[in-house]
């Protein structure tokens, strides 16, 4: 029996359930290589408790960032529409769309992102669109597991169903008076379950396309035991090919953010290093009230060029992990 159902309907919203932090998410990035200008944009449905998680962040040629985060008011789940942000499924597991429509915030130097009171108040604020036509390239990957016993990607309390893919991409972005073309890759993904970002304990992911047609997507994560789990997938030849072990060595920065990555991956079929270089970071946050008590995780987003036997990639570094004594517990793994 396969570990994980995907079917045609489960590119649309899901039957909520009883969690109150029940979330249903969509996300897509995409670069173009040329210009070396993109980004991501995520939405996600916390229907139960009565809005949506909005997330825009565009890396401009010139190291500025422009980005949106939000939290419309929402009270249905029968849709990805939200705060100006609207993802449409074109043809299931082969088309999608994403685009963004509104005001953006233009940062100079992305380390105000580390205070968002300072960033709401005095960033400077433009109209912007975005607008990206997601194909598919490779295969459909993940799904919702059959059987109790099937570790899923993130785990159960974070989300119980998750697929992704990568794509080719084109479309444009407008921030205020610039305008970009996109012609390039990118990836998507759909996650529904509950979720809580406080339930990782840390982990690394990297999601990148190459010139040559090859593209990966790798993650490790941790449990607070210290366990850590290594999966993903490299895409060689139109095919994936399962992650059988991943090493991953980051060279930090005096915030504790990474700057470099080196990572070792090995597949039934093939062992490959690869390098990372973090050409622009957006530290993010998130924060949850529990009690009396505000639990923090730090969300490192980094706009990403990757060098694979000379072929160069671009694409995306999360790093996710608590904050705790206001240190992050994985560093410096």
């Amino acid at each position: 029996m396969d570990a994980f159902r995907l079917e045609p309907k489960d590119e649309y919203s899901h039957q909520p359930d009883t969690s109150a932090n029940f979330n249903e998410s969509v996300y897509t990035n995409a670069f173009d290589p040329a210009q070396r200008v993109g980004g991501w944009m995520r939405l996600g449905n916390r229907v139960n408790e009565g809005y949506a998680e909005l997330s825009v962040c565009l890396y401009l040629p010139d190291g500025r960032i422009a980005c949106q985060f939000a939290r419309p008011p929402i009270t249905a789940n029968d849709r990805f529409d939200a705060g100006g942000l609207r993802y449409d499924v074109v043809d299931p597991f082969r088309r999608v769309d994403m685009r963004y429509d509104g005001e953006l915030m233009v940062l100079d130097d992305p380390q105000v992102l580390r205070t968002p009171e300072t960033m709401f108040a005095r960033a400077t604020k433009v109209p912007g669109s975005v607008r990206w036509e997601h194909t598919g390239h490779a295969p459909m990957h993940g799904g919702e597991p059959t059987s109790a016993d099937v570790p899923t990607m993130y785990g159960r309390d974070f989300s119980r169903g998750h697929f992704n893919q990568h794509t080719t991409v084109k479309g444009a972005i407008t921030v205020g008076d610039q305008s970009w073309t996109i012609d390039g890759a990118g990836w998507r993904d759909h996650s529904w379950g509950p979720r809580y970002w406080q339930v990782i304990h840390y982990y690394r992911l990297f999601i990148a396309n190459f010139d040559d047609g090859r593209a990966l997507m790798l993650l490790k994560i941790a449990d607070r035991s210290g366990h850590a789990r290594r999966v993903g997938v490299l895409l060689v030849d139109g095919q994936y090919e399962e992650v059988a072990d991943l090493d991953v060595l980051t060279d930090w920065t005096a915030r504790q953010d990474p700057a470099r990555v080196r990572l070792g991956v090995r597949t039934t079929k093939r062992a490959a290093q690869i390098d990372a270089e973090i050409l622009s970071l957006a530290p993010l946050r998130n924060r949850r009230k529990v009690d009396d008590a505000v639990l923090v995780s730090r969300i490192g987003e980094g706009f990403t060029r990757f060098t694979w036997d000379g072929a160069v990639g671009y694409g995306m570094t999360e790093y996710i992990e608590r904050l705790e004594d206001g240190q992050p517990v994985g560093y410096p793994l």
